[in-house]
């Protein structure tokens, strides 16, 4: 994994944006190591929120003075209530992951407006990449972490630009 530039703040509950692939929770899981994760892409955990919320309070330990990530928290935006209660009452900081801050922005969905900071996770640059920046790399296929691992990263990118095209545009 390269080193990211990017910097969380500190006892300030933020959310992280940015397109799938960039390394958001790879990025978590090596900053917050000891964080209560959460992960909304693992079925029981999201159905279990998506049905009741505020299960949520029931599920963080009541003496619990660590990080807590929600990962892929677009997919269940009501959630978002109960954590603005938990940082109010409790005072619990968050990592909020999303591909998808378009699909927050609708009616209703609080986006913790003075409680979290908005941070934005983009592809490897020139200088997190360092000696393996190669200029054909980037023009071809960009700086997504995965076109670094692939065999053949135009098949991947080629893929990745469709299924990405229609699910988030």
């Amino acid at each position: 994994m390269y080193n990211r530039i990017i910097k969380f703040p500190k006892n300030k509950s933020f959310f992280l944006f940015g397109p799938r692939g960039t390394g958001k929770t790879t990025w978590l899981k090596k900053c917050f190591p000891k964080a209560l994760y959460f992960d909304l892409l693992d079925s029981e955990t999201y159905n279990n929120l998506l049905a009741s919320p505020n299960r949520l309070s029931q599920m963080i330990p009541p003496n619990w003075n660590n990080w807590i990530v929600l990962d892929e928290v677009q997919r269940v935006p009501a959630l978002l209530n109960e954590v603005h209660r938990l940082i109010e009452s409790r005072k619990l900081v968050f990592a909020l992951t999303g591909s998808s801050a378009r699909k927050l922005s609708g009616k209703n969905i609080n986006l913790l407006a003075g409680r979290a900071l908005t941070l934005f996770m983009y592809p490897l640059t020139a200088v997190e990449l360092g000696k393996d920046f190669l200029l054909k790399h980037f023009l071809l296929y960009g700086h997504l972490p995965c076109t670094f691992q692939e065999k053949d990263p135009a098949k991947y990118l080629s893929s990745y630009v469709s299924t990405y095209l229609r699910e988030e545009v």
